[in-house]
Parts: C-alpha cells; structure tokens; sequence
C-alpha cells in the first residue's frame, strides 16, 4: 500500500452496515492521506465489533456527538438511502466535509435542497460513485477529452447477475448484523424497480454522464419477465451523442458490464468487473490514425480508497474534483427520475421536467 503522508485527513464513518465494513473502513485505513479517526453506529453490538476490527481513535453512538468533535474534519455517510440527505446536512452545518454514497438522495427535491446548505458551508461535497476512480474508465476519459474528436455513439450496459452473491461472498469480509441497527421507516426492496435503479442505475446514469456529458431527454422502456426487470434507455446528450443504456438485474451469466463509445478520431472498448474483486476495468483504446489498440493495465483496483484519497486531496490541498460533485449527484438523481417517468408514462422525457421520487 501507498506510504502515508505526513497530514491525514481525519475522517468518521457514519454507518457500520455492509457498505461501510466491505469498502469504507478498509479505504479509511489504507489511503495515503487518510485516517479512521471514528465511526458512528446507533447498534452498541455493531458498533464495539467494528471498532475492535478496524481501532478508529474514537466511537459513538451519537451522530451529532461525533460532528461535535472538533478533531473531526470529514464524514462518510455510509446509511441507507433514505438517511444520506438528512446525515449531509448536519454534517455540512457542522463545518464538516462530506463524502456520501450514492444515491445522493431519493428525488429530485430532496437532492436539490443540498444546494445551500453545502454553498454556506464552505465544505466540500462529495458523492460516492467510486467507478470514476477505475483506471480504465479514467484512461478512457483522457482519451475522450483530448484524442476521440467529436462523440458519435455511447452504449453501456449494467447487467447484475444471478451468481453474484456466491461469487462476491468468497472475496468480501463476512458481513456482520445487528438487530438493533437502524433502518428506514419502509422496506426499500418493498419496490423493486425503485431499489433495483438507486442500487443500480446510478451507477449506469453517472458512468454515461462521466463519459459523455450533460443528458438532455430519455426515452426509456421497461420488462419484467422470467424474474428479471430489464430497462432500455435511448438517451440524447447535451453534445449531441446519441447513446444507449442498458440496465438488466439480474443476468443468468456472469456479471456483464461495460461499454462502447464512438468517436471521429477512434474508438473505445471496455470491460468492468464486479468491483468487489477490486480489478480495473479492461479498456481497449483505438487510434484509427494508428490502427492500433492501447490497454492500460490499471493495476490499483480499490475504487473506494482511490475514491477517499482523491476527495482528501480536494479537502486538504484543494486539488480539482476528481469525483462527483454535488451537481453530479443531482444530475444522476434527476436522470434516474425521467428514466422512471418515461417508463411509466410510455413517452421521452427532458431532464429537465424531471420531479418527486425515482
């Protein structure tokens, strides 16, 4: 692992629920400019198991105890859904800086109304979508920016897969519960198709904004047949890109995901991986002047710690965003809602008039 650095961001983590024990107190603890200072759990068992595994300098059992800290500098808010907004905002009137999970928030209004309190505050703002810390999405990017020329196409898909858990589970620490943990006031997966766009889609919507820029309309189709929900979506991008997006949950193959993007100057190819193996992305970048292909290797996969280092580098020697930032977040959720209302309402929908809950 990378040296430590002199200065650490010091940093709690506000949940102790899988997210948090499968990425984010291992990133805590492994980045290069990064420390565990504490974490957060209303579960006393959870929270005493956590810290006996992972020794944050401190624990509490009080969210607003642990933002009183005055050593404290950032949070991760690793909660459910429903919690991310309402965590952000105390967090951000704190003075403290934030690094929440995806989704950002579960509508559109609710995302929004982060805009001024995260502007007061003066701190940073950070959503968690880790795959824009993939070498190979990274070095897809570049290419993107400054080699591809003008975008034609993008298509890209995120297919979850019926052999998931057995695969994932053989590579993940053994998740630990607690009856007393604290849950939303609903059952999320009481919807599927709301749960399997949140957990999922977003990742999808922000891999294709990352890419290729602003989305403008969707025109999005959904089936649910033989146990699985598959959503088509032709989506229309600022620049002008046409694209595709293809989110099926779940696949009876391996986990399938990945996407080709088309430009004046070449083209690029790519393969993701389930991220728990923690192994970049497979890009086949080509240069038509060259008719050749370039890979790179990518060899750091921990999408999660290259995501914390990235946002303590913002925080501590205000290095560009190299992340989501607040807008990202808004954008995703506002895409995630048009995808919802087109499919309900059998028509393309702008962003734009995009409203409520996905």
């Amino acid at each position: 692992m990378p040296k430590k650095d002199n200065r650490l961001l010091r940093v709690g983590v506000l949940g102790c629920g899988p997210i948090a024990q499968a990425a984010h107190f291992e990133s805590c603890t492994k980045a290069r400019n990064g420390t565990l200072y504490a974490i957060c759990d209303v579960a006393d068992d959870l929270r005493e198991r956590m810290a006996a595994t992972h020794s944050p300098e401190k624990q509490f059992a009080d969210y607003d105890a642990m933002l009183a800290d005055p050593d404290l500098e950032a949070v991760i808010i690793a909660t459910s859904d429903a919690f991310h907004v309402p965590a952000a905002k105390r967090a951000l009137e704190a003075g403290k800086h934030v690094l929440c999970e995806k989704p950002l928030a579960t509508s559109v209004e609710e995302a929004e109304s982060l805009r001024a309190v995260a502007a007061a505050s003066g701190c940073v703002l950070q959503v968690g979508h880790m795959k824009r810390f993939d070498a190979g999405l990274q070095a897809a990017k570049a290419y993107i920016d400054d080699g591809m020329g003008d975008l034609v196409a993008l298509k890209a898909w995120y297919c979850d897969s019926t052999h998931r858990y057995p695969m994932t589970d053989a590579v993940q620490p053994l998740m630990v519960t607690s009856k007393n943990a604290r849950k939303p006031a609903g059952d999320p997966k009481a919807d599927l198709d709301r749960y399997y766009m949140l957990a999922h889609g977003s990742h999808l919507v922000d891999t294709a904004r990352y890419f290729a820029g602003p989305i403008t309309a969707v025109d999005a189709r959904l089936l649910n047949r033989g146990g699985m929900r598959c959503w088509f979506v032709d989506v229309e991008f600022e620049n002008g890109t046409l694209g595709h997006l293809d989110l099926t949950v779940a696949v009876r193959m391996d986990w399938h995901e990945g996407f080709q993007i088309y430009g004046a100057n070449g083209s690029v190819i790519g393969k993701t991986y389930n991220p728990w193996y923690y192994k970049s992305s497979e890009v086949d970048i080509f240069h038509d002047a060259e008719g050749a292909s370039r890979r790179v290797l990518g060899a750091d996969g921990h999408f999660y710690r290259r995501q914390l280092e990235g946002f303590a580098d913002v925080v501590l020697r205000g290095a560009p965003m190299a992340g989501a930032d607040l807008e990202d977040g808004i954008a995703s959720v506002r895409a995630m809602v048009a995808i919802a209302q087109s499919v309900r309402m059998k028509r393309p929908v702008r962003i734009d008039e995009a409203a409520g809950q996905v």
